[in-house]
């Protein structure tokens, strides 16, 4: 079935009792009825391929031909702009989501069928009043989404991920593997780029911790982000990654393309690709990294290390590009290292003391993110990663640390204050008022 026959099969509803509809969903039908008369969705349709404006303003005008009919006038000017409106939803836009990721200040939207909405906002789960008329009009949004971006979805693939125009990720399965209908989450990002300061502000850390974090970025120390599932990785990647000093040519990789910059910086940005239809073209992580390097990179940042890329991220860092900054999933920074070495020997066997060799050489911190029971995200570690010629083992030592949000505290004079004392990133006397003021708030 074609995406316009889908949308004609979602908006055809015979028998409101039957199907539950309300009134107001009737209406929007009648008036896809009615539009019928003064143009087709067909020719609608291909005008949206070359021209999503045009094809717009076409139904737009359409929908005001059909309301100037007597049979609408008990309407108000508002409803009948509100009528359009939702017109335009159903056939271009995201149908009852479309609200949803207007918003944002929601930061996760939940599509589970046709049965229920759930988003996420300020780390709380809500319940939507909207809802999708069918399953069949939840299939409609998905192809509606991978569509432009040459992916498929059915039985044999029952699984996809997309992006979004405005960089939202999206993940969707249906039947057979989700039994109960299609579903649908989509991960929203914010449209601007939020910076440390904006960070400490909403308390993710104190002003202290900022500082420290943004020498980190100017002493070209390589960083890993890392935390769990929602947890704020990718939003810190991103302040990081602001402090970059102009003159720099950064390249990112990326599973899907979500981290954004100031206009001023120098930034190639590499997103990987999935198999098509098929099964050809797939372009992985580990393949961009690989031709990064030959990019003439001054940093590279990796979107997050899940497999066997994870050696060839550790062979950058240990060839010269320092300053380079990634993310993973982990507990705590301990387990960074455990983690690290189980995706390198995903991609080659080699014995563990030499890999953690390599991560010791080619990590200087870890910076651990959470989410509180209350649903905020904070820092909560920084930690140091030493690597022990002798014993050929790789440690990680914690210097801050904050079991809650405004509770942290420094546990010891971090070794990056004389690196930046040496490179002159900042004078004598910064460097004793911080840590006179980390001292202190120890002491608080």
């Amino acid at each position: 079935m074609s995406l316009m026959e889908r949308v004609c099969a979602v908006a055809d509803v015979n028998d409101a009792a039957v199907r539950g509809a309300t009134p107001r969903k009737l209406t929007v039908e009648q008036l896809r009825k009615d539009v019928r008369v003064w143009t087709s969705f067909e020719a609608i349709a291909a005008i949206m391929v070359d021209n999503p404006q045009r094809a717009r303003n076409e139904l737009r005008t359409a929908c005001r031909h059909a309301l100037a009919a007597q049979k609408w006038d008990a309407l108000s000017g508002v409803e009948k702009r509100q009528l359009t409106e939702e017109m335009i939803d159903v056939v271009f836009g995201m149908g009852p989501v479309e609200s949803l990721i207007a918003d944002e200040s929601i930061t996760e939207i939940m599509v589970n069928g046709a049965r229920s909405i759930f988003y996420e906002r300020d780390g709380r789960l809500h319940k939507s009043d909207a809802r999708f008329d069918s399953d069949e009009q939840v299939r409609v949004l998905i192809d509606r989404i991978i569509g432009p971006l040459g992916r498929r979805i059915d039985e044999s693939s029952p699984m996809v991920d997309a992006r979004l125009p405005q960089g939202h990720r999206v993940n969707a399965v249906i039947p057979p593997i989700a039994p109960d209908g299609p579903h649908v989450t989509i991960r929203a990002f914010t449209r601007r780029v939020m910076t440390l300061d904006e960070m400490v502000r909403t308390g993710s850390f104190d002003a202290e911790t900022a500082t420290f974090l943004a020498w980190l970025v100017v002493c070209r120390k390589n960083v890993v982000v890392s935390g769990g599932t929602g947890s704020g990785k990718t939003t810190l990647l991103n302040a990081l990654s602001c402090c970059i000093p102009t003159g720099e040519r950064i390249v990112t990789i990326e599973d899907s393309a979500e981290l954004k910059f100031d206009e001023g910086l120098h930034v190639v940005r590499l997103e990987a690709r999935p198999r098509n239809a098929e099964g050809e073209g797939e372009v992985t992580i580990r393949d961009l990294v690989i031709n990064a390097l030959r990019m003439r990179p001054d940093r590279i940042i990796v979107g997050e290390c899940r497999s066997g890329e994870a050696i060839d991220m550790l062979q950058a860092m240990n060839t010269g590009h320092d300053g380079s900054l990634t993310t993973l999933h982990a507990n705590s920074p301990e387990d960074v290292v455990d983690r690290m070495v189980t995706m390198v020997r995903y991609a080659v066997d080699l014995p563990v003391d030499a890999i953690e060799a390599q991560i010791g050489n080619a990590f200087d911190y870890v910076v651990q993110v959470s989410r509180h029971a209350d649903g905020s995200r904070f820092l909560s570690t920084i930690a140091e990663v030493v690597y022990d010629r002798r014993s050929r083992g790789c440690s990680v030592e914690r210097v801050y640390a904050a079991p809650a949000p405004g509770e942290g505290a420094w546990i010891r004079r971090p070794v990056l204050l004389d690196a930046v004392l040496d490179g002159e990133h900042a004078s004598e006397r910064e460097v004793e008022q911080w840590e006179q003021q980390a001292c202190g708030a120890l002491q608080r």
